[in-house]
C-alpha cells in the first residue's frame, strides 16, 4: 500500500518564520516526509528554499551566516508610491540562495500566496519564477511596495491566509502539518477599560516600529481566519515566540531553536497519523 501525502503549510511572521527552519530540520531527522509545501510570506521564503532540494541543516548555516551589514542591505528605500521599500535588494539575496529557477524545477511541489490588493483575492502562484512567486507573497502592505505579477498588483499573502492549509490540502496532501508563528490574538472583539489592560509578553514590546505595527494590524484583521484555516489541519505546530518580535532577526537562533522544540513536540502526533 501507497503511504499518505504529507504536505505543510508554513505561515507569514517575518523574523518568527525562522522558527520554521528549526521545525523542517526535525521533520527531516526523523525522516518525516514531506511531498508538497505551501508558504505564505516568511513561509515562503523558508519553504522555497526548502523546496529546491536544500537541507533545513544548509538553511540554518546560510541564515546564521548572513550579518548585520549584510542585513542592512536589505533595505532599499522607494519612492512610497505603493511601499517605502522597494525589494529589489532583498530579491538580489534571495536569488544568491534559491537560484534563478522556476517552479517547475523544485525537487518538492511548492506554492506561496499572496494578495491582489486591488481585489482582495488570494492568489496562488505555483507556476513560473520562483523568484518572482516569493517576491510576491513577502510584500508586507505600506512597508514593501506592491508587486506587479501578470497585471495584478500583488501584497503579501497573509493579509488574507496567514497559514495557507487549503493550499496544500487542494495539491492534494493527505496529512497537512500547519506551522504557526504568529502570535495568537485571543482577546479579539473583549472591550476592556484601560486600567483594566492586561499585557502578555508578545505584546509588551518597546517603541513599536512601522513594520511591527503593519504586522500586528495584519495579524489582528485576519485572527479569525487564521483560527479556521488551524482547525482543518490535522497537526498544528507552535513554535513558543513569546517576546521576539516580527523584526527581532538579531534572534535568529532563538527562533530556529524554538522550532525543533515545536518539531519534537509534534512527533508522536505526525509518526501517529502515518501509522493509520
Amino acid at each position: 500500500m501507497s503511504r499518505k501525502k504529507v504536505g505543510i503549510a508554513l505561515g507569514g511572521g517575518a523574523a518568527r518564520g525562522l522558527a520554521h527552519i528549526g521545525v523542517l530540520e526535525i521533520l527531516e531527522k526523523e525522516h518525516i516526509p514531506i511531498d508538497m509545501i505551501a508558504g505564505t510570506s516568511a513561509g515562503a521564503i523558508v519553504g522555497a528554499l526548502f523546496a529546491t532540494g536544500k537541507s533545513a541543516a544548509e538553511i540554518k548555516k546560510e541564515v546564521l551566516e548572513i550579518d548585520l551589514m549584510k542585513r542592512w542591505q536589505l533595505i532599499d528605500i522607494a519612492l512610497p508610491k505603493t511601499g517605502f521599500i522597494g525589494g529589489k535588494k532583498l530579491i538580489e539575496l534571495l536569488k544568491s540562495y534559491i537560484g534563478d529557477v522556476d517552479f517547475s524545477d523544485l525537487k518538492i511541489p511548492f506554492a506561496c500566496t499572496s494578495t491582489d490588493i486591488m481585489s482582495g483575492e488570494e492568489v496562488i502562484i505555483n507556476k513560473g519564477s520562483l523568484l518572482e512567486g516569493v517576491r510576491a507573497s513577502i510584500s508586507v502592505p505600506i512597508a514593501f511596495s506592491a508587486c506587479e505579477h501578470k497585471g495584478r498588483f500583488l501584497v503579501d499573502g497573509g493579509v488574507v491566509d496567514q497559514v495557507p492549509v487549503d493550499v496544500v490540502k487542494n495539491m492534494g496532501a493527505d496529512i497537512v502539518i500547519a506551522v504557526n508563528v504568529s502570535p495568537r490574538m485571543p482577546n479579539i472583539g473583549q472591550r476592556i477599560y484601560i486600567d483594566e489592560a492586561k499585557l502578555d509578553a508578545d505584546s509588551v514590546l518597546k517603541d513599536p516600529n512601522i513594520f511591527t505595527v503593519i504586522m500586528k494590524f495584519i495579524n489582528i484583521i485576519n485572527s479569525q481566519s487564521t483560527d479556521n484555516s488551524l482547525r482543518k489541519a490535522d497537526v498544528v505546530i507552535e513554535p513558543r515566540l513569546a517576546g521576539i518580535s516580527f523584526t527581532d532577526f538579531k534572534k535568529a537562533d532563538k527562533c530556529i531553536l524554538e522550532g525543533e522544540f515545536a518539531g519534537i513536540d509534534a512527533l508522536l502526533d505526525i509518526k501517529r497519523l502515518l501509522a493509520g
